[in-house]
């Protein structure tokens, strides 16, 4: 009976480190999974990172969209064309309704702010984009068209909206 004994406790330990074995492996590959899932969802979103140029109605601008800390998206103007008045001054973002962002200069200004990748939709959505020409802020969503490399940047208030396409050039 002894033998017996010592033979089914040496049975059900190594039964219970089998199953220990085996729960700890599939942990490792449920976490592997995860990480794997959690970095392809985070590289789709970044793909809005780059520089894109930006065509309104003959003013050529180049946007450079980065990702805060917070993990929102924001495009702001690195270059114009015409960055400068006639008289070489700069030009500055005056029609700004924030006084305080009067003084910045207009291939410095944020115009896209609060983006957030939205998976399901494959784009980035709720943010909103500023139009320094006349200082107006509109709700915001963009997103790639087919070819991958063209920007669909949606402003609009309320169902009324106009869509501009912008070039990734990197």
């Amino acid at each position: 009976m002894f033998d017996t004994a010592e033979k089914f406790i040496y049975l059900h330990r190594n039964l219970i480190q089998t199953k220990m074995k085996r729960f700890f492996q599939m942990c490792i590959v449920a976490l592997f999974t995860l990480c794997a899932a959690s970095s392809y969802a985070q590289s789709a979103a970044d793909r809005l990172l780059g520089v894109y140029e930006a065509n309104e109605e003959g003013r050529i601008s180049k946007v450079r969209f980065t990702r805060l800390s917070d993990g929102t998206y924001q495009g702001q103007i690195i270059w114009l064309n015409e960055p400068n008045h006639p008289d070489g001054t700069p030009k500055l973002d005056v029609k700004n309704p924030d006084e305080s962002k009067r003084s910045v200069r207009c291939d410095q200004v944020v115009i896209v702010w609060g983006l957030k990748y939205d998976a399901k939709e494959n784009r980035w959505a709720g943010g909103k984009v500023y139009r320094p020409t006349d200082g107006k802020t509109f709700n915001c969503r963009v997103e790639f068209e087919e070819d991958g490399k063209t920007l669909r940047v949606r402003g609009s208030l309320g169902p009324i909206g106009v869509s501009r396409y912008w070039k990734k050039l990197e």
